[in-house]
């Protein structure tokens, strides 16, 4: 997510010899010129009416929260540069091979890496699942993270960001998604809407858009944002060609970065 150059008229340029050629005739002859105002720019969406607007037009699922953040850090591991089949796929597959997190840690790093491998970069995602499990068996050797659901929201993103390999949105999928927390996650689809929409600036990078766009949103609209955008995102502002001419926001969209 080109400006056409304005053709030159022959009545813009200025006859032979110059201005003082023109005379009192070729001046009443030209109407008065009037700089051109620019249009006023449209009051930009606000998260309810995006909500509103997104809901009625894709339908959305109500919050299930699956009450197992260990499980999401895996997940969520797991679905980095693939898809959400691929990586459902491969973390299917590693529940049935290892019966416990112990029994990860327990396995040697090709049973693990050949399970997950339908998720892609199975070696490289071997390497940082075990070192992600062994960081938090020393932290909490019962696999109990249920913690992070009274801890003061920061302080659950940070102590989650601390882990090997784990970012803010890993962290704000953990909590949304498991503890029914108000984090939001910023993945490429969100990044990508809320950037055309002009929510925050373009250039701005994503771990501080999960912030800035938390920041808009009340507590309960944090979900539904979340997955609007996701769903809008695939469905029809693609990164490439998004299909303007059938967007419900088009009406109000400053189309910040598409061309």
């Amino acid at each position: 997510m080109d400006a056409l150059h304005p053709r030159t008229l022959a009545s813009d340029l200025p006859p032979p010899g110059g201005d003082r050629a023109r005379g009192r005739c070729y001046d009443a002859a030209m109407p008065a010129r009037r700089a051109s105002k620019p249009a006023p720019t449209p009051p930009a969406w606000t998260p309810a009416e995006l909500i509103e607007i997104l809901d009625k037009a894709y339908g959305r699922a109500p919050q299930q929260a699956s009450h197992e953040p260990v499980f999401e850090l895996v997940l969520t591991l797991l679905s980095q540069h693939t898809s959400d089949l691929n990586s459902g796929v491969a973390m299917h597959r590693l529940w049935e091979a290892f019966p416990s997190w112990d029994a990860v840690l327990a396995a040697p790093l090709s049973a693990v890496e050949d399970a997950i491998r339908p998720g892609g970069l199975a070696p490289t995602k071997s390497k940082r699942l075990h070192a992600l499990l062994g960081e938090v068996r020393e932290r909490c050797p019962d696999w109990d993270l249920e913690f992070l659901r009274d801890l003061p929201l920061e302080e659950a993103k940070a102590w989650l960001t601390s882990l090997p390999g784990v970012g803010p949105k890993t962290a704000a999928c953990v909590l949304l998604f498991s503890l029914e927390r108000p984090a939001l996650p910023v993945d490429t689809h969100v990044e990508r809407v809320s950037k055309r929409l002009g929510f925050v600036p373009s250039k701005m990078p994503a771990d501080k858009a999960h912030d800035a766009l938390e920041a808009l949103l009340e507590p309960e609209q944090v979900y539904a944002f979340h997955v609007d955008l996701i769903q809008h995102g695939r469905r029809t502002c693609h990164a490439r060609g998004p299909k303007c001419d059938a967007c419900p926001l088009e009406a109000r969209c400053p189309k910040v970065g598409v061309g």
